[in-house]
């Protein structure tokens, strides 16, 4: 029960009276505060392991060199007394292959992460973005920081008779997808842009999902990309990205390092950390690789970031479906709607251009395959296509000898013909 504070009976003037009433309130607000400084500084002590070397990057990030043993995935109780896996112990086929794109001018340019003009973490050590008290004051509370609300998934299923739960919570998409079979990973190259975002709640991310279980309560998600997102980062900069949760986005999983689990092993790329440089419209494209595959032997399902950057793992133990295999894999973007002013949101998807504007000025992913049950990357089967309203973005599937399947995806959002 709080306690009540009178003036009756007590032997001072009226005016102290009214300052002894005036401060008690005064006094709770004091405790509260101090109470979230130890709550934001204990936060942040659990996520910014000591580091052996730190590095300043241009666009005002802090990179940690933690040692590997010391990165927070090792915090998760299940992860307690957990031997690192320093290396996947089988990769897909193909996986070092040449790329297909052509020696043209017109082919992807190489691309690394901003920090590296500043310095490297040493081996032995992996690089993590410093999180700081700003970050988490951003957040609707400091334990959601790093979280994604509930059922952010793309749900294309157009059989099911439910309304759509992914349109209620404000989420659009445009995405390729494949399901009815057994898959083990998928990989994809995607061109890396910089989309304008309307206001800092909203974000505008592309991705891969690796999905299994149902979409209501129990959904495995493994997710990964780039995405541009003020209310995460402080700022309006494109930076990788992974995303898990066991159980549809309710208790378990987090972005990038931002709670325990995924086990990182490389020293070269920062989760979390920009990527550089961009593509520009009508100009040089800069593209990405990303493959996730699950390891037959230890189960465990690894991440690698272009064609040398294995980057680390999530180990199948975090999961109940993705223990034996994915359901569904879908590839393309994902922005909120927060529709604050009445209208759809102008945030962009992509290059902010729609799919028939073709290479140069639209979104694209390329080279998408999967993984089957031999370990061997192949082109996927029926391919199919969703998105929730077309005219705000579309999506618009092709193949071809070099990019083998792509699709075209994005928009801009509120035009015309998408009010």
């Amino acid at each position: 029960m709080a306690l009540q504070f009178t003036c009756v009976g007590m032997k001072m003037k009226a005016v102290f009276c009214f300052m002894f009433l005036l401060a008690v309130p005064l006094f709770g607000s004091a405790a509260r505060l101090s109470m979230e400084n130890l709550e934001v500084k204990k936060h942040l002590n659990s996520l910014n392991k000591p580091p052996l070397k730190s590095i300043k990057s241009p666009d005002g990030d802090i990179i940690d060199c933690v040692h590997m043993s010391h990165q927070p995935a090792l915090d998760h109780p299940l992860l307690k007394n957990h031997t690192i896996q320093t290396r996947p112990n089988y990769h897909p086929e193909g996986l070092f292959r040449d790329k297909k794109v052509g020696k043209n001018v017109e082919g992807p340019k190489p691309i690394t992460q901003l920090w590296h003009m500043n310095g490297r973490c040493p081996e032995g050590t992996i690089p993590i973005r410093r999180t700081k008290k700003e970050d988490l004051l951003r957040a609707s509370s400091i334990k959601s920081y790093g979280k994604k609300n509930h059922r952010r998934v793309p749900k294309p299923k157009s059989a099911d008779p439910e309304p759509d739960l992914i349109n209620q919570s404000g989420h659009q998409h445009a995405i390729a997808y494949v399901e009815g079979d057994k898959y083990y990973g998928a990989k994809a190259t995607l061109n890396v842009w910089d989309p304008k975002i309307q206001q800092s709640n909203e974000f505008s991310l592309s991705q891969i999902w690796i999905l299994g279980g149902s979409f209501a309560s129990d959904l495995n998600s493994i997710e990964a990309g780039w995405q541009v997102s003020p209310d995460l980062y402080g700022d309006s900069n494109t930076r990788l990205f992974t995303y898990w949760t066991s159980d549809s986005y309710q208790a378990t999983g987090c972005y990038n390092l931002l709670c325990s689990g995924f086990i990182q092993i490389n020293n070269e790329i920062a989760m979390g950390a920009s990527i550089s440089p961009i593509s520009g419209y009508h100009s040089s494209q800069y593209d990405i690789s990303i493959l996730v595959w699950k390891d037959p032997k230890e189960g465990n399902w690894w991440m690698q970031f272009g064609d040398e950057y294995v980057l680390g793992y999530w180990p199948g133990y975090l999961f109940s479906y993705l223990t034996d295999s994915a359901t569904m894999i879908e590839w393309g973007g994902e922005v909120v709607n927060s529709e604050s002013d009445g209208q759809h949101t102008t945030t962009q998807m992509g290059s902010g251009h729609f799919p028939e504007e073709g290479f140069g000025k639209a979104s694209y992913f390329r080279n998408i395959q999967v993984v089957d049950n031999s370990n061997n990357l192949r082109p996927p089967k029926d391919i199919d296509t969703f998105t929730e309203q077309s005219n705000c973005y579309n999506v618009q599937l092709g193949k071809s000898n070099e990019w083998g399947s792509y699709f075209y995806y994005g928009g801009p959002g509120r035009n015309p013909n998408c009010p």
